[in-house]
């Protein structure tokens, strides 16, 4: 049998830091820097991002991080492999993350995605997210991949810097 491995989004699927600065950019003409996010939540980070996120297409066109297709494509054949996002809080998501997963990974069936609210009661063996909230009452494996606001401290997960890095970890 397959372990179940559960991958989050935003922040690890999805390039949300630059789909952030590229609205922050457009809207107020001012590009903030990466580096000036670290150790800040986002919603500190980006002084539009609550209502941001709220707006068509920050979710739908956000980019895919480097390495994610392949990698994600391989681990889907080795693993029981399910999609776990956060949707609730920002209603629009849900369809908007649903068409994403659909253009820049049709190799996940619609079976295999789970749009939440909370992701507790979502287990499996691993989980791959890059917050703490979630790593923290996961009760088996976890990675955190590295985003600027959690930069500054694992909390005691396994860390992972890029998709390359968890293709050496769990292929």
């Amino acid at each position: 049998m397959k372990k179940r491995l559960l991958v989050d989004m935003d922040g690890v699927m999805a390039d949300i830091y630059q789909q952030a600065i590229d609205f922050e950019f457009a809207e107020s003409g001012k590009r903030i820097d990466i580096k000036d996010a670290e150790g800040k939540d986002e919603i500190v980070a980006f002084p539009n991002a609550k209502r941001h996120v709220r707006m068509p297409g920050f979710f739908r066109n956000a980019q895919v991080m480097d390495g994610a297709v392949e990698t994600m494509s391989k681990l889907n054949e080795a693993y029981d492999l399910f999609i776990v996002s956060a949707a609730m809080e920002f209603p629009n998501s849900l369809e908007e993350k649903y068409y994403w997963l659909e253009e820049h990974f049709p190799f996940i069936s619609w079976t295999n995605i789970i749009l939440c609210g909370s992701k507790v009661p979502v287990q499996g063996d691993i989980l791959i997210d890059d917050h703490y909230k979630n790593l923290d009452p996961f009760k088996n494996r976890t990675l955190l991949f590295t985003q600027p606001h959690n930069k500054k401290n694992d909390n005691g997960h396994e860390r992972v810097n890029n998709w390359n890095e968890v293709a050496k970890l769990l292929l």
